[in-house]
């Protein structure tokens, strides 16, 4: 779990594996967010606004875009976290993009965090 600062909100990214292969081909981006505030689709409207991208498929890669870069700087990792995901929207990529084939949104509760 890596945890990262994003335009006000606190956004938490991991990777699940859709089969036995392991391979994180499930990116899970989510808002933090115990209370239950938020859904998620702020993720995606700063893909719009701010990212620029109208296209679904564009906002989901600019959403991985900007996980990943987080994960590569090691911002806030969190190996051994407990989390409870609740997803808001599921979208298929057209193609692998950063090694993911689905993106999942949402918020996500950190306990003790």
């Amino acid at each position: 779990m890596t945890v990262f600062p994003l335009e006000g909100l606190a956004v938490a990214y991991t990777t699940r594996s859709g089969d036995e292969r392991g391979l994180g081909d499930i990116g899970l981006v989510a808002v933090v967010d115990d209370d239950g505030d938020s859904d998620g689709e702020e993720l995606w409207w700063l893909a719009r606004d701010l990212g620029g991208r109208v296209h679904s498929g564009d906002q989901a890669r600019w959403i991985l875009t900007q996980a990943s870069r987080a994960r590569m700087v090691k911002s806030g990792d969190l190996p051994s976290t407990t989390w409870t995901a609740h997803i808001r929207r599921r979208f298929e990529l057209d193609s692998l993009f950063a090694n993911h084939e689905v993106l999942l949104t949402g918020r996500i509760s950190l306990p003790n965090q």
